[in-house]
């Protein structure tokens, strides 16, 4: 896990941080295995799982997963 980011509200999100797109599975796999571990009663279900990536496209993946171009980031 890269990044974990909450919210004042207590909602979070983890991001893997990848440069390329031939990384997107594992990382994928990492963020559920870790959303998997954490107890939702005490932390809740996370907002949304992302793999950042250092170029490419954005998409939702079908397991709910977001791939995220830094660009899309903004400057």
């Amino acid at each position: 896990m890269d990044a974990i980011v909450e919210g004042a509200d207590g909602r979070w999100a983890a991001f893997e941080i990848k440069l390329g797109q031939g990384h997107v599975e594992a990382a994928a796999a990492t963020l559920k295995r870790f959303a998997e571990r954490v107890d939702p009663d005490r932390s809740g279900r996370p907002l949304r799982l992302g793999v950042i990536t250092g170029m490419g496209y954005g998409y939702l993946r079908p397991d709910g997963v977001s791939v995220i171009p830094i660009v899309a980031l903004g400057s």
